[in-house]
């Protein structure tokens, strides 16, 4: 006679076992249709499965986290066994539920095609109208893999016999498809409903190890109705229009080649970008109290080994051994270098604190399969600034930095930001009762601040506890950029002190701060939020002056000098073509004003103003136009 208490306290006696299935359609028909699992006492579980003891159960329904990943690991079920119906011959070996959709790796030797997604497409959809039981079966480890190896599913035979001894092995069948799964999953086959599209194919190495074979990795996506799926395939339309990659090569901004992978070749409107960006931060920096330093990019392992980077980072540092037999580092943090920067001198209590920011270049390692543009690269710049501070300074230097990194996010138009809390990792440095101190210390500085925030456990540095910063774009995508991380352990391993009130030695704390993270990815983040269209202020090429006749061409270049002369970004286009023509390319390369001259424009001293992403042109005055465009590149930026 089990007893079911509820999310919200109450409690419901059963007489005999009951189920996931029986809960929820005793709570209400409405909750009995939405549910695809029950949470029992933490654990998930089908809504078949029996509940023969007193247990606290939740119902998981479709539309919630937990009910579209389970909705997403059953069509990657129903994908599997839509392939292996078509190409028997195909071997099955994982296929997990991942953000926004699945995917499963198969091992076949013919690659798949868009043809063939779309037949496998077809017969999953025919799988769900079949509406097949599934049904969890728990079998002996060696039986199982007798039973695989016995159907030509080698690799799944691996992952079994792999299993550590104790873990119950857990198979699911529908129709005349079995697989290797813990589960849960939906009661049937029918239940998964059509809301999924298969989207492309990669390949992807046997177990993430290139010394694996190759298979063929089938991505898809999967909501829980017709709705959130054709709203999410509008995302990825809008997100494919947005792609950084894409519009760096119509704006002529920068391009990534072979023979320097995951590093940026930038061409000089690209580079005029970057450089609006480290002028932008310098003056915010410089007025919120920082001092701009630059430190070694190599350094010897010695001081990595002392920092903690070594042991906790070394697999993605740059490593080179000099014919003198010592061994350096390339620089994939700033950190160390700062610290060496503060021990210079003796530092006195009343100097505290003190803020040292630098563009630092840094390198790590990342796998190939990784990399993606300027969102995940090899070489980066970093904006990053560390405060030295006594401990009765956290709170007031953290509120500080995080007013200072909202600010700037709001100046380049993100005003939906997210803040995570993320605290201490299972593999770190330094003492619980360091810890316990940084991490209340950030929590502090939070809530005196007023800031929403939500808990990342376990993610925090292996030297600190963290707060993420994550930026929400234009279509909705969120962006981890700027962080906030208070160490108490680093500046203690590297020997940094200053001199207290009491004039003995005590080691500072050391809070490390990031605003744009990289500036290669925070560049790639702002082209995609506003999908190339930046605002004046920020833009490349401010303004291009076009000639409508030859007949302009020297008023066309008076007017580019006065724009230059107002501060603005300014060319002048006085090629033989048609206004028509030269409208259409500088609109594509997303130029945000354009003025076009003519003979009545030179006669009048006028221009004839067209901004980016309108049809409509406007005839003022020369004198009135430059003042406006100067008077808005200033204005959009509290930097000006």
């Amino acid at each position: 006679m089990p007893t079911i208490t509820l999310p919200d306290g109450s409690e419901r006696r059963f007489d005999a076992a009951t189920n996931g299935a029986e809960i929820a359609a005793g709570i209400g028909k409405g909750l009995a249709k939405s549910a695809v699992a029950v949470q029992v006492d933490g654990d998930a579980w089908d809504l078949t499965r029996e509940i023969d003891a007193d247990a606290r159960v939740e119902v998981v329904t479709r539309d919630s986290e937990d009910g579209l990943e389970l909705l997403r690991h059953d069509a990657a079920h129903v994908l599997a066994e839509a392939v292996k119906e078509l190409w028997p011959e195909t071997q099955v070996t994982i296929g997990p539920a991942i953000e926004n959709g699945f995917y499963y790796d198969f091992a076949r030797e013919e690659p798949f095609t868009d043809d063939d997604l779309a037949v496998i497409e077809r017969r999953m959809k025919e799988i769900v109208d079949r509406d097949e039981t599934i049904l969890r079966e728990v079998w002996d480890r060696d039986e199982a893999v007798e039973f695989f190896r016995g159907i030509g599913e080698e690799y799944k035979a691996e992952i079994i016999a792999d299993i550590p001894d104790g873990e119950p092995i857990t198979l699911y069948r529908q129709g005349d498809f079995i697989d290797l799964c813990r589960g849960p999953h939906l009661p049937s086959t029918g239940k998964l409903g059509k809301a999924f599209k298969l989207t492309h194919v990669s390949g992807a190495y046997w177990r993430g190890d290139s010394n694996n074979e190759m298979l063929q990795r089938v991505y898809g996506t999967a909501w829980a109705n017709d709705k959130q799926l054709r709203q999410y395939l509008h995302r990825l339309e809008e997100a494919e229009k947005r792609d950084h990659r894409r519009l760096g090569r119509i704006m002529d901004l920068f391009h990534f080649q072979e023979e320097a992978p995951g590093a940026v070749f930038w061409h000089p409107k690209g580079w005029s970008l970057f450089q609006s960006l480290i002028e932008f931060m310098r003056r915010q920096q410089n007025a919120a109290g920082y001092r701009e330093i630059n430190t070694p990019e190599m350094m010897d392992r010695s001081l990595w080994e002392a920092s903690g980077h070594w042991q906790s980072f070394g697999d993605n540092m740059y490593t080179t051994e000099t014919v003198d037999g010592r061994q350096y580092a390339i620089k994939p943090m700033n950190c160390p270098g700062h610290v060496q920067v503060f021990k210079q001198g003796i530092t006195s209590y009343r100097e505290l604190p003190v803020r040292l920011a630098e563009f630092g270049k840094c390198h790590r390692y990342e796998p190939s399969g990784a990399l993606h543009g300027m969102m995940r690269v090899r070489a980066f710049t970093q904006d990053d600034a560390h405060v030295f501070c006594t401990a009765e300074q956290i709170t007031d230097e953290s509120i500080a930095v995080c007013e200072l990194i909202l600010g700037i996010y709001r100046d380049f138009g993100f005003d939906d930001v997210l803040i995570k809390f993320a605290d201490r990792p299972e593999v770190r440095v330094g003492e619980d009762a360091v810890w316990d101190q940084a991490e209340a210390a950030l929590v502090k500085a939070l809530e005196l601040a007023g800031l929403d925030y939500s808990h990342n456990p376990g993610e925090g540095a292996f030297y600190g506890p963290k707060l993420e910063f994550v930026l929400r774009d234009a279509i909705g995508r969120q962006w981890q950029c700027g962080t906030l991380q208070v160490d108490l352990n680093m500046p203690g391993r590297l020997g940094a002190t200053y001199i207290g009130e009491d004039g003995d030695k005590h080691v500072p704390v050391m809070l490390h701060r990031a605003i744009f993270g990289s500036l290669e990815r925070f560049i790639g983040i702002l082209i995609e939020h506003h999908a190339g269209n930046l605002p004046l202020w920020l833009a490349p090429t401010q303004v291009k002056v076009l000639t409508i006749t030859s007949e302009a061409d020297d008023y066309a270049v008076e007017v580019a000098t006065m724009l230059k002369a107002a501060g603005l970004r300014a060319e002048a286009d006085l090629r033989n073509e048609k206004i028509s023509y030269k409208v259409r390319e500088h609109s594509i390369a997303k130029v945000p004003a354009l003025l076009a001259v003519g003979r009545r424009e030179v006669d009048n001293r006028q221009v004839a103003v067209r901004r980016l992403g309108s049809k409509q042109q406007r005839v003022i005055a020369l004198d009135e136009a430059v003042a406006s465009l100067e008077q808005e590149a200033a204005s959009h930026s509290r930097a000006a």
